[in-house]
């Protein structure tokens, strides 16, 4: 039996880029749960669960990289309105090094393969 190789295989962003999409988004200011679901599809993440990113921002409240507050709306119910903590903001720069150096290891990956890609084209030519 013959595969057939597929055009191309997804493979995703790691399962926890999450997080630091959300410290990034609120590093850059205080935001509530729907705008901050709204913002993440600008960086790669058009799918967020909003119950998954609600969780995350709990999950970071209590681990104090965030913190939230009820505010009033004129338009609504109340919201609640994260912000980031100079721990967060501590995390947010560790992660930013670590997302630095899984992109230098995606980009030697890329080239790489590139380098083959180009070898088997021009052997079959």
């Amino acid at each position: 039996m013959t595969r057939t190789p597929p055009e191309e295989v997804a493979v995703g962003l790691p399962r926890n880029y999450l997080r630091p999409c959300l410290l990034l988004l609120l590093a850059e200011g205080t935001s509530h749960g729907y705008e901050l679901l709204e913002q993440v599809a600008a960086l790669g993440l058009d799918r967020v669960d909003p119950g998954g990113l609600y969780r995350s921002l709990r999950a970071m409240d209590e681990e104090g990289l965030v913190r939230s507050t009820w505010q009033p709306s004129t338009t609504g119910p109340a919201r609640r309105t994260y912000e980031l903590t100079d721990e967060g903001r501590e995390w947010l720069h560790a992660v930013a090094g670590s997302l630095a150096e899984f992109a230098r290891s995606l980009d030697v990956y890329r080239r790489r393969y590139e380098a083959l890609a180009l070898d088997a084209s021009q052997a079959r030519t």
